[in-house]
């Protein structure tokens, strides 16, 4: 059972006008018809704005590919599940039964979802600046963290880069286990180098986490080696 929202609404530092609104937003599809598509629709539009423009302002001299490569490490679908876990809006998911038996409200995917219809529930009623506000308070602390080191490239590209640059193999990428339960999987993934007798493992939440981690890997083997 959901606990009651007032809670949410401190910890949100809003009141609807529209209580409606919220409801919907914390109303997964599992329940019928009547859920939060459309709002992550369009939360997941005005997010993705906001954060660009408030990028654009903190770091004048980025260019294109680092304001992108920031914005996408910011809004991705675990970055957005952490926030919506430092809110505890898994508390206040309305589920359907299959999904409240399989965890639904600790789910990464089902949270990110949440939030955005969150952020698109306040703009339906109170507009864009109170939307912007409520948005850059709940990633306040994530954008100052921000540093030169966020506009490395990610470890893929980077290992990528560095092999075309000496004319070798590109890097292959296998999944060799999947673990734990659907919704709350652990990947192995190995990476090869043709012409290197080493290969490297990394595991994630998901394949591409997996494979950052085990290109990472790689890339402390050819600086070690």
């Amino acid at each position: 059972m959901r606990e009651p929202l007032e809670q949410l609404l401190r910890t949100l530092d809003y009141q609807f006008s529209n209580p409606d609104l919220i409801n919907t937003a914390l109303t997964h599809r599992s329940v019928g018809r009547h859920n939060n598509e459309r709002l992550e629709f369009l939360g997941d539009a005005i997010l993705g704005f906001v954060i660009a423009d408030e990028l654009y302002a903190r770091f004048p001299d980025a260019n294109e590919g680092e304001l992108s490569r920031l914005r996408a490490k910011l809004v991705k679908k675990e970055s957005l599940a952490t926030i919506a876990r430092e809110l505890e809006l898994g508390n206040y998911l309305h589920l359907g039964p299959g999904e409240l038996r399989s965890g639904g409200h600790s789910r990464d995917s089902i949270l990110a979802d949440a939030f955005e219809a969150v952020l698109a529930a306040i703009y339906l009623d109170d507009g864009y600046q109170a939307t912007r506000n409520a948005i850059l308070r709940f990633f306040n602390s994530h954008l100052d963290r921000l540093s030169d080191r966020a506009f490395q490239k990610d470890p893929k590209t980077q290992l990528q880069e560095m092999l075309q640059a000496k004319k070798l193999s590109l890097p292959k990428y296998k999944i060799v286990d999947v673990s734990g339960a659907q919704h709350d999987q652990v990947f192995s993934v190995t990476c090869t180098v043709a012409g290197f007798d080493r290969s490297t493992t990394g595991t994630g939440s998901s394949r591409r986490n997996a494979e950052q981690a085990a290109a990472q890997q790689f890339l402390e083997y050819l600086a070690n080696g």
